[in-house]
């Protein structure tokens, strides 16, 4: 199991500590740091099931820069939206686990990091 962290993060820290709680093991992963490259966001949203404008955080500086909430949501983007994230990390929503099982959530709640340790 592998959690994307920004350690400035008030759910992150919270999900850390309720995986230190129940004895998980875990790999932490600063992806502000250690920035995911487009094939491994393409990875992980396959994973989540979800889209790239699912998981971006709308309302960062960033985002607002490039008018994000003006982007298209549909196939045809995609790729432009992979592109921002791994270029901006700050936009990825956090955290993100990705579970043993081969899927992923978004652990903004405790109930979602329990998912993710239930798999």
């Amino acid at each position: 199991m592998e959690i994307w962290i920004n350690p400035a993060c008030s759910k992150c820290r919270g999900a850390v500590r309720l995986l230190d709680a129940e004895g998980a093991e875990y790999t932490v992963r600063r992806y502000l740091e250690d920035v995911p490259s487009p094939e491994e966001i393409r990875a992980v949203l396959d994973r989540l099931g979800l889209e790239p404008w699912d998981i971006t955080r709308t309302q960062e500086a960033d985002a607002k820069e490039l008018g994000l909430k003006e982007w298209p949501r549909e196939a045809g983007s995609r790729e432009r939206w992979i592109s921002a994230l791994a270029e901006r990390p700050r936009l990825i929503q956090r955290p993100i686990i990705t579970a043993d099982d081969g899927t992923a959530v978004v652990a903004r709640t405790d109930e979602a990091v329990r998912e993710a340790l239930g798999r």
